[in-house]
């Protein structure tokens, strides 16, 4: 069993209690948001920190209300 600390420049996203370590260029999901992981370094023989890249947030932009037509 590994400890996993996910890090997004320096901010921990998320510490794990895994088996199975994360590998580079990974796809993996951190609350419903979507990344890829970068690096990984070994602290010691349980501690792993994982570099992780996650994807801008696209924010959609508000329907305009103001057209329709009222009752």
């Amino acid at each position: 069993m590994y400890v996993v600390h996910y890090f997004e420049n320096k901010n921990l996203l998320l510490t794990q209690l895994v088996q199975n370590v994360p590998t580079v260029d990974e796809a993996i999901k951190i609350k419903g948001k979507k990344g890829k992981v970068t690096k990984i370094t070994d602290i010691d023989a349980r501690n792993i920190h994982v570099q992780v890249q996650l994807d801008p947030i696209v924010i959609k932009k508000a329907i305009d209300d103001s057209k329709k037509r009222r009752r």
